[in-house]
C-alpha cells in the first residue's frame, strides 16, 4: 500500500476493512479506546502500528544525534563541518 497526494495537497491514506470481528472483540476495542480517550478507529491504528513496528527500532535522526553525542561534537564542530562540506548537487545516475 502506498499513500499519495491528491491535487488538493492532502495525503490520501490507504484503508482496510476487517470483516467478521466478534462482538466481544468489538466491545473490548471500544472500551480500550474510551480508556485512551480516542475513537475505536484510532485505537485500531495504534494497535496495528505497535504490532508491526520492529522492536527497538530507532529513527535516522535519533541515530545521527547519538553518533554526535558519542563523538562529543560541539556546536563549533558542527559549524566547521557545515562550512567545509561539499554542497554540490548530486548528479543523477545514467544507465547508458
Amino acid at each position: 500500500m502506498q499513500s499519495c497526494k491528491a491535487s488538493t495537497g492532502f495525503e490520501i491514506m490507504p484503508s482496510i476493512t476487517v470483516r467478521n470481528v466478534p462482538d466481544e472483540v468489538h466491545r473490548a476495542l471500544k472500551v480500550l479506546a474510551a480508556q485512551h480517550g480516542r475513537s475505536a478507529e484510532a485505537e485500531i491504528r495504534d494497535i496495528l502500528e505497535n504490532a508491526v513496528k520492529p522492536k527497538g527500532r530507532k529513527k535516522l535522526g535519533s541515530l545521527l544525534a547519538e553518533v554526535g553525542r558519542r563523538a562529543k561534537l560541539t556546536d563549533e564542530d558542527l559549524k566547521t563541518i557545515e562550512q567545509v562540506r561539499d554542497k554540490t548537487p548530486a548528479k543523477p545516475m545514467t544507465f547508458e
